[in-house]
């Protein structure tokens, strides 16, 4: 069969969940009487309540005799491990851009990650039949955002299609009567370059990401690059730390919508995945024992912010978590690490005490309530920026660029409060009617915290999205905290109905 491998990248909420529910509708996937899920590659209950996609997964449809491997990515630039781990997958991706929003930071992010790799992009303008939306603008902030990340010739030359992911339809040109999305499942078949790969040289596969299954084991997803593999095979794992495991293939997978099913035999090109090993990483590579080739670590970008995470020690330690201990601690983190690539665990000279650093705040607040949920009850320091020093040994900060959009009512004192966070404007203009845009850069210890106090400023009528930019001089000393906070010390009881009462401290 020939098979097509795509992942679909975006800002986030640019429509990239949505639009492959559609493809999967639309493909055939789901029987008549089957019950279909909204966002159904958001599996996890995070991702629900959140509405943001915070694994990359993967799906297959297949189109007119070809079988299409999607990989799904988060939009948030906090997550961007996941989605460079994935991009070696793939031959292309589909870039979506929302017609109205046009392109943020996080549509540079993901496009340059792409770029780096060689990849060429199919442009999807979406959401256009959302009012006042003005595709041809989008087109031209497109093509400056790639002239401005240096894409080649034929990267330049990128195919267009416009679609309503909500909607169901594509069109390639402006005007066309929509019906479905059978003109971008053509165009995807059409451009996208059929998977390459040598089915008769070594095996060699790369995880890209990893599962477990409480009767399979440890399951390794990612791309066959060369060679193939079925059941009973004995192949070599090389780990990160240099040993190598021989082990048995007790299962070969394949992915037929959203499930996985088994293979007689996986093929070079092919997106599968393998169990029977005792242990797996991300980015470790599975080799022919005969003949090995172990395939550099993957390149990910080094964590901004850092956090403490300890065993709880405070006044109600033991009362929720059922995980309580510094080694239930040091276990799940050392679990973490094995497939969140982007973060970092560093024990440190305080017992019981480990600094956990990642790629932003909600990056780490996701693992912390990924934990809370769990069962395990620690505490966690205020989250602090990772400083460099330069190249003439000067102290460097993170920037990040932030894009907002507002009512302009509110624009004077999210201005202010900038300014005081050490945001410089970069530029400022109208965003629709009544509303205006600003673009800062601003250091990344200027925007801890900042987010619930700009929904107030703006009355939860704003959007602000911001993203890593580089290292740049350090920005000096900011106002610490203008307001107290409470803060609980002891338990006890009322005198009133025998009431529980909680004493506090300012």
């Amino acid at each position: 069969m020939n098979i097509r491998n795509i992942a679909i990248i975006a800002h986030v909420d640019h429509g990239k969940t949505t639009l492959v529910d559609r493809l999967l509708q639309q493909s055939g996937v789901y029987r008549a009487n089957e019950r279909q899920v909204e966002r159904a590659m958001d599996s996890n209950d995070l991702e629900r309540e959140r509405g943001i996609t915070i694994l990359a997964k993967a799906a297959s449809v297949e189109w007119k005799g070809t079988r299409i491997n999607i990989v799904d990515t988060p939009g948030h630039a906090d997550f961007g491990g996941e989605v460079e781990r994935v991009l070696g997958m793939v031959d292309c991706v589909l870039l979506l851009v929302d017609a109205y929003e046009g392109a943020m930071p996080q549509t540079r992010f993901v496009t340059q990650k792409a770029f780096e790799m060689g990849l060429s992009p199919i442009v999807v303008v979406n959401k256009i039949d959302r009012p006042g939306v003005d595709p041809h603008d989008v087109m031209d902030q497109v093509f400056e955002l790639f002239m401005s990340l240096g894409a080649s010739d034929s990267q330049l030359d990128f195919p267009v299609i416009y679609a309503s992911g909500r909607q169901g339809y594509a069109i390639r040109e402006i005007g066309d009567e929509p019906k479905d999305l059978g003109p971008m499942l053509d165009l995807i078949v059409e451009k996208v370059p059929p998977a390459v790969g040598d089915i008769n040289a070594p095996l060699l596969i790369q995880v890209a990401t990893l599962d477990y299954d409480d009767y399979l084991g440890y399951m390794a997803i990612g791309r066959m690059r060369n060679g193939r593999a079925k059941v009973g095979d004995r192949v070599l794992l090389a780990h990160r730390d240099g040993k190598k495991e021989e082990f048995r293939v007790q299962k070969v997978l394949g992915f037929q919508g959203l499930k996985r099913f088994e293979l007689a035999e996986a093929l070079a090109g092919d997106i599968v995945a393998f169990t029977g090993m005792e242990n797996l990483n991300v980015g470790e590579t599975i080799t022919s024992i005969a003949e090995p080739t172990i395939l550099p670590l993957l390149k990910i970008d080094a964590p901004t912010i850092t956090m403490n995470f300890q065993v709880n020690d405070g006044p109600f330690a033991g009362k929720e978590g059922k995980y309580v201990t510094s080694r239930n601690l040091r276990e799940r983190l050392d679990r973490e690490l094995k497939s969140n690539v982007a973060l970092r665990v560093e024990e440190t000279q305080e017992a019981g005490v480990f600094k956990v650093s990642g790629r932003g705040e909600l990056h780490l607040s996701v693992l912390i309530e990924t934990m809370r949920r769990e069962g395990y009850e620690l505490m966690v320091s205020q989250p602090e920026v990772i400083f460099k020093e330069g190249e003439n040994g000067e102290k460097t900060e993170p920037y990040e660029e932030v894009v907002i959009d507002l009512d302009e009512s509110y624009s004077g004192a999210v201005i202010e409060e900038l300014g005081r966070r050490g945001g410089r404007m970069q530029e400022m203009g109208p965003s629709g009617e009544g509303r205006m845009r600003l673009e800062y850069l601003c250091p990344a210890r200027g925007l801890i915290g900042y987010r619930s106090q700009f929904l107030t400023d703006t009355r939860g009528t704003g959007i602000l999205y911001h993203n890593f930019k580089n290292y740049g001089p350090y920005a000096g000393l900011f106002k610490a905290r203008a307001n107290g906070v409470l803060v609980a010390q002891i338990e006890s009881h009322t005198s009133r109905r025998d009431q529980p009462s909680t004493a506090i401290i300012l």
